[in-house]
């Protein structure tokens, strides 16, 4: 299965439950692609004490999952592409829509 998820949120459970899901399907052998949306840009700046963001979004990244941060998003926020969050656009977002079985919009 293909699996597209949109993350529009900065708040850590929410962004830890959604790479925690994409680190399980890329486990199990599905192609996963995450598009950080509004706030969800902020995404590998969170930091919490019972949540760890920041790893299982390195984990993701080191499992081969497909990352892209809306551009536009970055440069409201004045934050920097990296590899984290490297430079998306909107057609990149609607490619992922066009191609995934399922779509999960976590915000």
């Amino acid at each position: 299965m293909d699996l597209g998820i949109i993350l529009e949120t900065n708040d850590p459970e929410r962004v830890w439950n959604a790479f925690r899901l994409a680190n399980t399907a890329l486990d199990a052998e599905h192609t996963v692609e995450v598009f950080l949306l509004g706030d969800g840009v902020e995404a590998p700046d969170l930091d919490h004490p019972k949540f760890n963001p920041h790893g299982v979004m390195l984990k993701y990244g080191q499992n081969g999952g497909q990352l892209s941060a809306c551009g536009t998003c970055l440069d409201s926020r004045d934050l920097e592409a990296d590899g984290l969050r490297p430079r998306g656009t909107m057609e990149e977002c609607l490619e992922i829509v066009e191609s995934a079985d399922k779509v999960l919009t976590i915000g």
